[in-house]
């Protein structure tokens, strides 16, 4: 088997699993509880927050777990959209965004809120100009993702947030930082509030985080609160936090190192694969680990089933909207018959430069087989 698709989710690392397993297995408190069992495994629970704090440089107390970057995403825009809509009721987001950002984005703008949305460039990038302009005395929000999930554009955050300091330094700065973590470096001081999840950097599903910059008010999205989870009601995923916080660990030691390679497995892919009658739909804005390309001739989801048969899996869009025409392209190209045969191709440090030799080989074979049946 090739997996080519880390973008969707990655692998757990077995040292990952192994504090899983530990965890659960030796703490079985509930660190919500006052007993010694509980009293242990808050303990514990501290430990993992304080060394998470640490690799993403801010306070323990600015860190709310979740259940991924989706709750992490919704809980921050819902949680400013209610908590200060006596303020204004406009936000300003962009189509480069998760399927998680841009649903939510509807759901408000069907209650009253004035979703605008940034246009994008050719290159992909934002168009800033447009941006300054869209920023109005009653805008409460901005939301940008730090890397585009389908093509891999890296947003300016700091640039933003200059403009945002011009402009209206009340309005709130949101981030989805999900497919920049363990690619990039990434600054949570350079918004107010950031999205993560633990199944981006080999850790398990169902465990992530939102950055909260300390005074900053929200509303929560879910109830029951308690001191150690004074913005998420409900108990402390104890071994997905301290799988989470070993997973971090492990994706930011080498985080220089393991970029380098990605790099180079990157060079070979472009250099074959822009041969093709292709579109390359990703440049040098974009995070060298998410390679995307238009087939032009050929439907993105029969391509990727046809590898599938080698045993090799790549994807089209992102996996929550997996057969769905994609969002990003469509923003940048207002082409359908480039954002209906794009496929991602997603790399990690752990990828081999055999594999994806192996890979541009079926490629080729898939590729011609296909258009030999049109």
């Amino acid at each position: 088997m090739i997996y080519l698709d880390y973008s969707a989710t990655t692998p757990v690392l077995k040292e990952v699993l192994d504090s899983y397993i530990k965890v659960t297995t030796d703490f079985i408190g509930n660190a919500n509880s006052i007993h010694n069992l509980g009293t242990k495994s808050k303990e514990l629970f501290l430990k993992a927050t304080r060394q998470i704090s640490k690799f993403l440089e801010c306070e323990m107390n600015e860190i709310i777990y979740t259940s991924g970057a989706s709750e992490s995403n919704t809980t921050a825009i819902k949680g400013v959209a209610f908590k200060y809509k006596n303020r204004g009721r406009h936000i300003i987001t962009s189509k480069l965004e998760h399927k998680s950002v841009l649903e939510t984005m509807e759901f408000l703008s069907s209650i009253g809120y004035e979703v605008d949305y940034v246009p994008i460039n050719e290159d992909g990038s934002l168009n800033l100009e447009a941006f300054e302009s869209l920023i109005r005395e009653d805008t409460i929000l901005v939301s940008f993702c730090a890397v585009n999930s389908e093509v891999g554009y890296k947003t300016p955050l700091k640039a933003i947030r200059q403009i945002l300091n011009k402009k209206n330094k009340l309005t709130i700065f949101h981030s989805d930082m999900t497919q920049a973590l363990g690619k990039i470096k990434v600054h949570v001081s350079d918004v107010d509030l950031a999205s993560f999840s633990s199944h981006k950097i080999y850790s398990p599903k169902g465990i992530g985080l939102l950055y909260k910059k300390r005074g900053l008010v929200i509303e929560p999205l879910i109830y029951g609160l308690t001191e150690n989870t004074p913005y998420r009601g409900g108990t402390p995923a104890l071994p997905l936090i301290v799988s989470f916080a070993k997973g971090l660990r492990l994706s930011l030691e080498k985080l220089d190192e393991n970029l380098t390679k990605v790099k180079s497995l990157r060079e070979i892919l472009d250099n074959k694969l822009k041969k093709y009658d292709v579109r390359i739909n990703s440049n040098n804005l974009c995070v060298p680990h998410i390679y995307n390309l238009s087939l032009l001739k050929i439907k993105s989801e029969t391509f990727v089933r046809a590898l599938e048969k080698e045993d090799i899996y790549i994807s089209t869009t992102t996996a929550c909207s997996s057969l769905e025409e994609s969002t990003t392209l469509k923003a940048i190209t207002n082409d359908t018959n480039v954002s209906t045969t794009s496929i991602r191709i997603s790399i990690s440090p752990y990828t081999t430069e055999e594999e994806i030799n192996t890979f541009l080989e079926k490629f080729d074979k898939v590729y011609n087989e296909l258009l030999l049946k049109r």
